[in-house]
């Protein structure tokens, strides 16, 4: 049910005319940002459709002529050095700036991307002419992404931005631990324009400093999330990289990734039962912080990245939803609670609305598509495996985590 809702978010209220990912749909005011594409949404939103098919709710015929108008848009749209920027125009494909300098490349939001079209490729390659045509189509966008260019002429580190006006004037190197883990998969996985591995281990890695050898709730954190104080982060870190990125099984240096991704999703569940800011309505059946829409002091609606040390009062559906392979009993609690307790309140056209308190009886009945386009393709992890077994079975990713020195158990290398 929440799987086949959350679709519609993709589907049914896709950008009128790239057809990807809306940035936002805010149900009292439908035409607010109406044009803007969002480029890391979108690519969840590939994910979403994919796992719609595989589950009969979106007839396959259908899906492959959406995809193609998605990918030819991606094809036509700007690019930096082969990275798409973070916002786009629906209209044109022109850069919208995010940020007063940030009107270039964003690799973050570009992996994400190359994810889905990963997952497309190995979906549809065996498939009708039409279809082996549009895995072709996204081989050769995954391709096009100058992961190299990114490394600012040659450091040990990826950098998140570039743009043709302001260069690397952001400086936003990409280290560990947060969300962008498959950026360094992607860029050690591309057979065009791969990264050395010394950019995984001294950057990302921080020459070993990612690792945190502390508890929560007698929990290992595992992971040294940036900017926690040796908590954890919000829950989408344990998402976005994952989407295709199977944790299970999968070690390397530094870390099992699959007892890294329970322990976040356990540590952030005790939290909210622990409850240690007296939040009213928190508990075994209400729980999960991320970021998304918040609650303002004042009683406005915000935007915040909620978790053990930002609690808001403010919990967010996609937290638990999207965590149900780690934590399948605690979200399947939420799941009940959401539908069958609080639908009327809590689910609207495209699924379950982006955050709500119980503490001050607010709701906001918006949605973002960074926050809706992890719970279908979560879900369908924890079904079928779906897109994780896509992901995986790709013979450069393999070797990209081969290189950085992975490996995993449940897919054999």
């Amino acid at each position: 049910m929440v799987q086949k809702d959350a679709i519609k978010y993709f589907w049914d209220y896709a950008e009128t005319n790239s057809k990807l990912a809306r940035e936002r749909y805010h149900t009292d005011d439908p035409s607010n940002d109406a044009n803007i594409v969002t480029t890391g949404g979108s690519g969840f939103g590939l994910m979403t459709i994919l796992a719609g098919v595989d589950r009969g709710f979106i007839p396959r015929g259908e899906a492959v002529a959406r995809l193609q108008t998605n990918l030819n848009f991606l094809e036509n749209a700007d690019r930096f050095h082969g990275a798409w920027p973070h916002w786009m125009n629906g209209t044109n494909g022109d850069v919208i700036p995010f940020g007063t300098k940030d009107n270039g490349g964003d690799l973050v939001e570009t992996s994400f991307v190359c994810q889905a079209l990963i997952c497309i490729r190995e979906y549809f390659k065996d498939g009708t002419e039409e279809e082996q045509a549009l895995a072709q189509q996204a081989d050769v966008l995954w391709q096009g992404v100058e992961w190299d260019w990114y490394t600012k002429g040659g450091e040990n580190v990826l950098y998140w931005h570039w743009s043709p006006e302001y260069e690397w004037e952001m400086n936003f190197q990409l280290e560990g631990y947060n969300e962008c883990l498959v950026t360094y998969i992607m860029a050690a996985a591309s057979p065009t324009h791969s990264i050395s591995e010394e950019a995984y281990h001294q950057g990302w890695a921080r020459n070993g400093n990612i690792t945190n050898g502390g508890q929560r709730y007698n929990i290992p954190v595992i992971f040294d999330y940036n900017g926690a104080s040796s908590n954890v982060g919000p829950m989408f870190w344990s998402h976005y990289s994952y989407l295709g990125l199977d944790p299970r099984g999968l070690t390397d240096t530094y870390a099992n990734y699959w007892d890294a991704v329970q322990n976040h999703t356990n540590i952030m569940y005790e939290h909210c039962v622990a409850n240690p800011y007296q939040w009213e309505g928190y508990g075994e059946n209400c729980w999960g912080l991320t970021a998304s829409y918040t609650r303002n002091s004042n009683g406005s609606t915000g935007y915040s990245a909620h978790q053990p040390n930002n609690d808001r009062g403010v919990i967010t559906p996609t937290a638990a939803l999207s965590s149900y392979p780690y934590a399948p009993e605690k979200s399947l609690k939420f799941l009940r609670y959401l539908y069958e307790e609080k639908k009327d309140q809590l689910v609207g056209v495209a699924g379950p609305y982006d955050a709500f308190s119980p503490h001050y009886d607010w709701v906001t009945r918006r949605y973002l598509a960074i926050d809706q386009g992890t719970i279908v393709p979560m879900i369908e992890n924890h079904r079928t495996g779906l897109l994780w077994n896509l992901f995986m079975q790709a013979p450069e990713v393999q070797q990209g985590l081969l290189n950085l020195g992975f490996s995993s158990s449940q897919h054999g290398f």
